[in-house]
Parts: C-alpha cells; sequence; structure tokens
C-alpha cells in the first residue's frame, strides 16, 4: 500500500454530525488507514454565513468518541483566505467579474448541472454591461473545440466519469456575490496546501470533481485519485442531511460508539465487525476495507 498516502475528512459546521457524514468520515478514516497513511481533519468553515457556532467542536468531540484521531492539527478554512486570494490572483487571467444575481441567471440558464445548479449561460464573460458591476467573480471553462473542454477521471469505486465543463457546468463561481469564496476554489487550495493524494467522499460530490480538477490544472497542482461511496437517503430517496430531518449522532458511551460505526460499515459493504469495544472495531474494520478494495480492484 501507498506509505505516501494522505487522506482527509472535512466536514462543514452546519450542524452536528448524523448518519451520513459519519459515513464518509469512516470510509476516508478507513481508507487512510488499510494504506497507512496520514488522515487530516479540516474543517470547511468558509461559507461563515451557515457556520453554526459550537458545531465544529462537536463534530470533533464525536470523530473522536468514535475512536477517528487525525494527524497533525485540525485546518479551519475560514483562517486560509489570504491563500484563496493568492490562488484566485494566480489564475486570474481565467477569470471574469459577473454582474448577474440568481434569478437572472435562472431565467436564462442553459439548463441545470448533474449537481441540480443553474448553468452559467455566459452572459458576462465577454465583460459587463454598461452600468452593471461585478457581484461575484467566475472562471472561465473551455468553450466547444478548446482544449480542456472534457475533463475525465477515474473514481476508484465509480470508474472512468466524465463531464463536459462547457455544456455540464458553465463557468463557475470562485468568489460569491456575498464576499465569501466558493467551496470549489478553497478545496483545491486546501487540497494542495495539505498534500492530500486521496479524496473519499460522498458521492453527491462527484459532480463537484471536474471543476476542481479544471481549477487543479490552471493552479498546477497535482490532482488527487477520488473515491466516492453511496450517500445515505432517508425513506422518501433524499440525501440525509440537517434539512431531510437527519438526526444527530451522539455516542454517549462506547457500546453507543460502537453502534454507529456498526452501521457505517455495514452500510459501506462490510461483514459484520465482531468486536467488544472501539479500538476492537477498527482492528477488525481496517483490514476488512482493504479486502474489500482488492475485491473491487480499488486499491
Amino acid at each position: 500500500m501507498h506509505s505516501t498516502y494522505t487522506g482527509r475528512f472535512a466536514p462543514s459546521p452546519t450542524g452536528p454530525l448524523h448518519a451520513g457524514s459519519v459515513v464518509a468520515a469512516v470510509a476516508s478514516y478507513l481508507d487512510a488507514r488499510a494504506h497507512h497513511g496520514r488522515w487530516l481533519v479540516r474543517i470547511e468553515d468558509i461559507d461563515e454565513g451557515r457556520t453554526v457556532p459550537g458545531a465544529a467542536e462537536g463534530i470533533l468531540q464525536v470523530l473522536a468518541a468514535l475512536g477517528m484521531q487525525h494527524d497533525g492539527e485540525v485546518v479551519w478554512q475560514s483562517a486560509r483566505k489570504a491563500l484563496y486570494q493568492a490562488a484566485a490572483d494566480s489564475i486570474a487571467a481565467h477569470t471574469f467579474g459577473c454582474g448577474c444575481n440568481r434569478r437572472e441567471i435562472a431565467d436564462s440558464r442553459l439548463g441545470l448541472a448533474p449537481d441540480g445548479s443553474a448553468i452559467y449561460p455566459g452572459t458576462c464573460r465577454d465583460g459587463l454591461a454598461a452600468g452593471r458591476s461585478a457581484r461575484s467573480v467566475r472562471v472561465r471553462v473551455p468553450g466547444p473545440g478548446e482544449e480542456g473542454e472534457t475533463i475525465s477521471f477515474t473514481d476508484r469505486f465509480a470508474g472512468t466519469v466524465t463531464q463536459h465543463l462547457a455544456s455540464e457546468s458553465g463557468d463557475f463561481v470562485l468568489k460569491r456575490a456575498d464576499g465569501f469564496w466558493a467551496y470549489q476554489l478553497a478545496v483545491v487550495v486546501d487540497d494542495a496546501d495539505q498534500r492530500v493524494t486521496d479524496v473519499v467522499r460522498g458521492t453527491d460530490l462527484i459532480d463537484s470533481t471536474a471543476r476542481q480538477i479544471y481549477l487543479q490544472r490552471l493552479l498546477g497542482v497535482p490532482t488527487p485519485r477520488y473515491l466516492h461511496v453511496p450517500v445515505v437517503r432517508n425513506a422518501q430517496g433524499e440525501k440525509l442531511s440537517k434539512q431531510t430531518g437527519a438526526v444527530a449522532v451522539t455516542p454517549g458511551d462506547e457500546q453507543a460508539a460502537l453502534a454507529v460505526l456498526r452501521q457505517a460499515a455495514t452500510f459501506l459493504g462490510l461483514p459484520p465487525m465482531q468486536a467488544a469495544s472501539v479500538s476492537q472495531f477498527w482492528q477488525a474494520a481496517i483490514p476488512a476495507w482493504d479486502a474489500l478494495l482488492r475485491q473491487r480492484g480499488a486499491v
């Protein structure tokens, strides 16, 4: 396995951990430990308007109760704005100011991206209309026939994934109208700065990957390997989240923590873990994850 492996779990502190976010955490932790690598924790609080006070601390407490010990210091995106500004400045030739608001984009959109967002129609990519000022900053993606129009990558579970940026994403936001840096830029800068080699996360983010790879190429930083695991859904088929009624995970004692971990392991396709303690769970789960990877050819 890869001794230089560096993985990460990067929750947004918009609320407590729930079963869906625990699955992502467990998968990323298992993958890092199965590869004898490092496992980092990054708090993605760049969207300060949605940050819930105390949520980050609660997330770290739950991870500790579940026996997931991170390597190195916890990184907070809200403290890294200068890095994002420097990255944006370095690719300024590929960005433009956009004066459109959400309603204008929705009214003239070219369709919907796979993640449900409106595909930007290119209104301001050749300059702002008279009397308009920039509200956000967007990345200009390659058009039809231009180099980089199509982004392909190999997901360790899903296989080859291909996305046409112009038709499936459009020029995407780098800095939002509210002044906050966009997730796409922050995650790319952070993964590069922390030398992340492997990203393990939910399939709800697989459609963001092509945009992130495009930014990696513009910035001249390495592209990690990707593994997207299934997301937990509620009875209505909706992704489990705070908005869809997800219940907070609160492992009050070791037996409760074991129950949470076993549920996550079962969802990920691992066999039942015969463990009387959290430490015994990980001793059994890590080689089981290794075996699952080898079975799927996803090592």
